[in-house]
């Protein structure tokens, strides 16, 4: 099929709507190397969630912090599918809630609760840290709602400060099924037989690091993705700064929308690739 990534041969790394971003990709005419690097434990099976919602209602905490509106509606809507829906409620209810931006906040008044407090910027967790700590967290009990991002500073540094921190994961990541297809997206990357690998999450990016460094594969994997934006090597193009955070650690530059969503991702790439092809 003839389209804008005609001649554009696209990794793509996820899980969730894998097939989704596989439809699009192909009608704009790419061909598709699809390595999953990670699996989704889907939210109604996932018992880690429901002991740590348990827990949260025999002992609840006096701030909650909702990072992401999917993942707290998701939180919302698996503890009713468990009983516990109402319980949870009174509880979110009864703590003060804070929003990491403006999908958040929505996802909380949606809910029918109230915010105290939210960032002014998209999925701001630098905003948040800086309005608690200098609101005082020491000996404060503080959930963060966790959707994807391990947000490995911000806990340290609310710990730090004397918080007792507990993290809420809705969407929980496994080693991926399908080790082959992985591998065979890892070999590609390292001989640069694709023009770019897609990222909707950062797990996917430590799913694909993991696996490239258990076959000893790391430093080739990295230097690829590092030579992608000057053409050299392979290109990463992630849905947004959060799934981008893990590559900037390892020195990857690559290219994302200014709207964190699927479609805009694949746009983002089609004008890179009108660009590289001088049109």
């Amino acid at each position: 099929m003839s389209g804008p990534l005609t001649g554009w041969r696209v990794g793509v790394t996820a899980d969730r709507r894998a097939d989704d971003q596989l439809d699009l990709l192909r009608r704009k005419g790419a061909e598709v190397v699809h390595g999953p690097t990670m699996r989704i434990v889907p939210l109604e099976d996932d018992a880690q969630l429901a002991a740590t919602t348990r827990a949260l209602l025999a002992d609840p905490p006096a701030i909650v912090v909702a990072t992401t509106g999917q993942g707290f509606r998701g939180w919302l809507s698996v503890a009713e599918s468990w009983g516990l829906g109402e319980e949870l409620a009174r509880v979110l209810a009864s703590a003060t809630l804070l929003a990491r931006g403006p999908k958040a906040r929505g996802a909380i008044r949606g809910a029918g609760l109230r915010e105290a407090w939210s960032a002014d910027a998209t999925e701001s967790s630098p905003e948040v840290l800086e309005h608690l700590l200098a609101t005082g967290v020491d000996g404060t009990r503080i959930v963060v709602q966790r959707h994807g991002d391990p947000m490995t500073d911000f806990l340290a540094a609310l710990r730090a400060a004397g918080a007792d921190v507990t993290t809420v994961d809705v969407y929980r990541w496994e080693p991926p099924p399908d080790l082959p297809a992985v591998d065979a997206l890892i070999d590609a990357i390292v001989a640069r037989a694709v023009d770019t690998v897609t990222f909707t999450s950062a797990p996917a990016v430590e799913g694909l690091v993991h696996r490239a460094e258990a076959r000893g594969l790391r430093a080739e994997v990295v230097a690829a993705l590092r030579a992608g934006l000057d053409g050299g090597g392979v290109l990463a193009c992630c849905v947004g700064p959060v799934t981008s955070a893990p590559l900037e650690r390892l020195g990857v530059v690559g290219i994302a929308p200014e709207r964190f969503r699927l479609g805009a991702m694949v746009k983002r790439l089609e004008e890179h690739a009108r660009a590289v092809a001088g049109v």
